[in-house]
């Protein structure tokens, strides 16, 4: 039997939440390095090795002559003119990205163990630690999976790839949060049982599921650029230059003017989904509600912002990283109205 003095729920809950702000900060550094063109900038994968930069003349040469054998240097920067310290730039955006999948990798690895030691997990919540933990693990091996289809054939990433990467790293940041609320119910009363999904809920994160994996799409095919008018696209309601020859399914997952005139008009479904969602939880806690309201609301104006400044760099960055808070506000609202006692 477990000694209850050695249970910690609030002491793991605040690690948690600490976990998820560096989860958080690796997706707007994500974002940066996607917006900045970074991602390919380091070929190789190297766990230990990578995590120290090149430290002299030498060795900047040899990544850089690495990267010189790719299609985007050789379609994109090499004509125009790319060098040396240009090369530095985007290195140093995607080894800081990695640098932080490391941090936090140590950051939830450590402490776990630490926990777990010290029996200081309460009954039922290992498992989803050790989930969590696994899925954070494959967050590197996606990453790279991402990075790879980028450096043969092709001068970017694949879309598809990069929605996976973003979409796992925003439901790691959920389901921490989510854990942490739990054990902070715990901390409240040990007859307090972890919350459960509602069928509202639910409906609410399929929603802003596919307005995310839409969002993912339009970074990765860059269809941001296509029009800098809100709400016409190119003074159209309906865009024009939409390519059908394909196939609608094809058009529907490739097609940059599709994906962009979908991703800003699913927008208002999602917002009416996180306002019923922001009413139910306001009546077992208004904060909660608060925060959904905010984030949906920033979020919106963010992106008209982001699109009327053709994609500004400064507010594509915090469109993205207001989309991982309206994630984290939904996990919260959806863990306030499943709450059981």
């Amino acid at each position: 039997m477990k000694n209850p003095a050695s249970l910690r729920p609030i002491a793991i809950a605040n690690w948690l939440m600490g976990v998820a702000f560096l989860v958080f900060l690796m997706v707007v550094v994500g974002g940066i390095t996607r917006l900045t063109e970074s991602g390919l900038s380091i070929t190789r994968w190297d766990l230990i090795t990578g995590t120290i930069p090149p430290l002299n003349q030498a060795q900047w040469q040899a990544e850089f002559d690495l990267y010189r054998q790719t299609p985007e240097y050789i379609e994109i920067n090499g004509p125009a003119g790319m060098g040396l310290e240009q090369f530095k730039f985007i290195y140093f955006w995607e080894w800081f990205h990695r640098f932080l999948g490391r941090l936090l990798g140590l950051a939830f690895a450590l402490p776990l163990a630490w926990f777990w030691i010290r029996k200081a997990i309460p009954k039922g919540y290992k498992p989803r630690l050790l989930a969590l933990l696994a899925l954070g693990a494959s967050q590197g091996a996606l990453g790279w999976y991402m990075v790879q289809s980028g450096l043969v054939d092709r001068t970017d990433v694949s879309h598809f790839r990069l929605s996976a990467h973003l979409l796992t790293a925003l439901f790691i940041l959920g389901g921490l949060i989510w854990t942490a609320l739990d054990l902070r119910q715990l901390k409240r009363s040990s007859r307090n049982r972890p919350a459960h999904l509602t069928n509202m809920a639910t409906i609410v994160i399929l929603i802003l599921f596919v307005q995310l994996l839409l969002g993912a799409w339009v970074a990765g095919l860059n269809a941001g650029y296509i029009t800098t008018q809100w709400p016409l696209m190119n003074d159209r309601f309906w865009p024009a230059g939409i390519d059908w020859a394909m196939g609608p399914l094809f058009a529907f997952t490739h097609d940059p003017f599709l994906l962009h005139w979908l991703h800003r008009w699913w927008a208002w479904v999602a917002v009416a989904a996180l306002i019923v969602l922001a009413r139910k939880a306001k009546s077992i806690d208004r904060r909660a509600s608060i925060a959904i309201n905010s984030a949906f609301g920033i979020q919106i104006l963010l992106g008209i912002a982001t699109v009327m400044s053709a994609m500004n760099i400064t507010l594509a960055v915090l469109h993205q990283a207001v989309g991982a808070l309206v994630v984290a506000a939904t996990a919260w609202g959806a863990h306030v109205v499943g709450r059981r006692t």
